[in-house]
């Protein structure tokens, strides 16, 4: 394995879409929402260990997500868990863990990637992660992977590419927002747009170097700590000034300022599994198109819905159609497929009305 090459494992989301499984105090990354044997983090662990060496894999997550992390990653040290002592955004976390590698490795490239997205073709990622490196440790530019869009889906951001390049590897015109269905439609027509899947490579130095020239107060805060990372007076810096930080994503603060923006159109298979909605999309159905996971079954005029339920929990279904049924515990979800993006207005209701332990 090249000892140079480093990852950045993002595990710090709630994933409110995916409630009742996904709370606040276990997210959808520490579940095995696939019913494959591992969680969703594991699986994002195993893909980059491949051919990233397992003492360079960092894990980006909040505090109290610490002993989840250790937990479900045996072969993972505690300094390799890099914690967020406030919610703050993706900017200052990524910014706080690259310096953390550029202090241990000067030459470092790194991919900055979720936990919680699901990739089917190992080998490809592996291979496209790889491309990007190169031209990474070649050039002071920042890459991220995209997606191409099967679908004109209105919940992606979209990356903008010169339609004239010839290069696998395409200069970014602009990230554009996420789109209504119009524009989204547009977007597929033109070829030259992708989904943001939120996938970054560059090198420790090109990323820190962004951040001097785009974000200098950012950068300043974070660039007085260097002496104390990867020592036992980090976590005493952090606690006192993380949450000085502004909360910005690192779209904003750096990728739609810098001009030295790369894509590389992905060859594999993903989802972002966002939702109970794009869960299914990924699950086998039977012949009815119900999606099971863990549940045993019995379903009678039952079409189109995505069932999960604690490990041979016996489900009898008739009439319903289109529908989640989600059983978890204390909470009992059933909600119309339909509706699936307002789980996360229910999860507030819920906690609102019923308390935050449900949440």
């Amino acid at each position: 394995m090249n000892k140079n090459y480093y990852a950045i494992l993002m595990a710090g989301g709630v994933g409110s879409r995916f409630w009742p499984v996904s709370t606040s105090s276990y997210p959808k990354q520490f579940h095995d929402m696939l019913g494959s044997g591992k969680t969703l983090i594991q699986k994002t662990f195993d893909r980059l260990n491949t051919f990233i060496p397992t003492e360079n894999i960092l894990i980006l997550t909040n505090e109290r997500y610490n002993d989840l992390v250790l937990e479900q990653l045996p072969m993972v040290k505690q300094d390799q868990v890099v914690l967020e002592p406030a919610m703050r955004n993706t900017s200052p976390c990524i910014l706080y863990a690259s310096l953390k590698v550029q202090k241990m490795n000067s030459n470092a490239v790194m991919v900055v990637a979720p936990s919680d997205h699901w990739i089917e073709d190992e080998n490809a990622f592996q291979e496209d992660v790889k491309a990007c490196f190169d031209k990474c440790q070649n050039e002071s530019v920042l890459c991220t992977l995209g997606i191409r869009p099967t679908f004109p889906n209105t919940g992606f951001g979209y990356i903008e590419f010169e339609k004239e390049s010839d290069e696998s590897i395409k200069k970014v015109s602009q990230f554009r927002e996420k789109p209504n269905y119009e524009t989204a439609k547009q977007f597929l027509e033109q070829g030259n747009f992708l989904w943001n899947a939120g996938i970054f490579i560059w090198s420790a130095e090109t990323i820190v170097n962004a951040f001097k020239e785009y974000q200098p107060s950012q950068y300043e805060l974070f660039q007085e700590g260097f002496s104390c990372y990867n020592t036992p007076e980090e976590s005493n810096f952090i606690q006192e000034n993380y949450a000085k930080a502004e909360n910005i994503s690192i779209d904003y603060a750096i990728l739609e300022q810098s001009q030295s923006i790369y894509t590389l159109p992905a060859t594999f298979d993903w989802n972002d599994l966002g939702t109970w909605g794009a869960l299914y999309d990924k699950l086998g159905k039977d012949n009815d198109k119900n999606a099971v996971v863990n549940a045993n079954t019995l379903l009678v005029d039952a079409k189109g819905n995505m069932i999960r339920t604690p490990k041979g929990k016996l489900v009898v279904v008739d009439g319903l159609e289109d529908y989640i049924i989600v059983d978890k515990e204390e909470v009992l979800l059933i909600y119309p497929k339909s509706k699936e993006q307002d789980i996360k207005k229910v999860r507030g209701q819920v906690s609102d009305t019923f308390g935050e332990h449900y949440a």
